[in-house]
């Protein structure tokens, strides 16, 4: 069995900020992924507001991240945690190629996207209907696509679609965005966007290879060949189902990062946070090496006092 200080589960921005000072605290560290360092962060075609930074793809702050922790030793490895439990004071854990034993855990597993529920929804899921702008952009070149949101991403991705689309159409389901009032503003000044408020899209219609239009809940109806999914996200706990408290999937945390369970932690998107961000999701992660570090070092404090206080004869 593989043995390892701290092992962070999720290689998102907030796993390997994680990872990066557990590493640089000097402990062993190993973050496990299942599709590599990145996270959300490789579906942002670009990032204003990392400090520090200006204008950066997530595409290269996730290399950059990826590359400053390898720096400080850390290990990525492209695998899936499917069990954790914990024994005595360790936690073993079972991936889908091996077997760890860890003196800390940090779940870092972030979030996936939520499923607007409309009938033709995921009959056509890659025949126009993505719920990844930078991946799938690129196709509808010149074409006419759907936004489906309100929230930051929405409103960023519609941005984005509108260098390539020949027009963009943002559906809210409210009579107002819940994006920053700077990204509201900002779709305003860029001609080949509108929107429409209060309306929910209740059907996804096509020719059965792809999509040819959006059916609203009034009974209009608007033509379009790509729909573009962004309305929050589900959080990925399945791993700790029964072994932390969650909310609404969630992972309830303190302020520190604990989690109801000594020595499992979380941080990013996979927490109950009411902001989510990358610098909010690296900051997670600080936090949650620095109480993974002081669990530690009160478990080898702990495991030493029998032999201060009953010394061997």
């Amino acid at each position: 069995m593989r043995e390892i200080d701290v092992l962070v589960v999720g290689a998102g921005p907030g796993g390997m900020s994680a990872a990066q000072y557990a590493a640089r605290a000097g402990y062993s560290t190993l973050v496990l992924d299942p599709m590599g360092p990145g996270g959300q962060l490789l579906f942002i075609d670009e990032i204003e507001n990392y400090p520090g930074l200006g204008k950066i793809s997530g595409y290269f702050l996730s290399e950059s991240m990826e590359n400053q922790c390898k720096e400080f030793g850390v290990e990525i490895e492209y695998d899936e945690v499917k069990k954790i439990e914990k024994k005595d004071n360790r936690f073993l854990v079972t991936s889908s190629y091996s077997e760890i034993q860890a003196k800390a855990v940090i779940i870092a597993t972030g979030a996936s996207h939520r499923h607007i529920g409309a009938k033709g929804e995921e009959e056509y899921s890659g025949k126009g209907v993505s719920y990844c702008a930078t991946c799938d952009g690129p196709f509808f070149r010149g074409q006419k696509v759907v936004v489906v949101g309100g929230g930051d991403t929405a409103l960023t991705d519609a941005m984005y679609l509108s260098k390539l689309a020949k027009d963009v159409v943002i559906i809210h389901r409210r009579d107002s965005f819940r994006a920053q009032k700077a990204l509201q503003e900002k779709i305003k000044t860029i001609p080949n966007i509108s929107t429409v408020m209060g309306k929910n899209v209740v059907e996804i219609k096509g020719n059965g290879t792809k999509v040819e239009s959006v059916l609203l809940d009034d009974g209009s109806e608007i033509e379009t060949n790509g729909v573009f999914v962004f309305i929050g996200t589900v959080p990925n706990s399945k791993v700790v189902e029964g072994l932390v408290d969650v909310e609404n999937g969630f992972i309830i945390t303190d302020d520190k990062m604990n989690t109801s369970l000594p020595g499992v932690f979380a941080c990013g998107d996979v927490r109950n946070t009411s902001f989510r961000q990358v610098v909010t999701a690296t900051g997670d992660g600080a936090k949650a090496a620095h109480s993974a570090d002081e669990y530690s070092s009160f478990i080898s404090l702990f495991l030493y006092l029998p032999f201060l206080y009953f010394p061997k004869e």
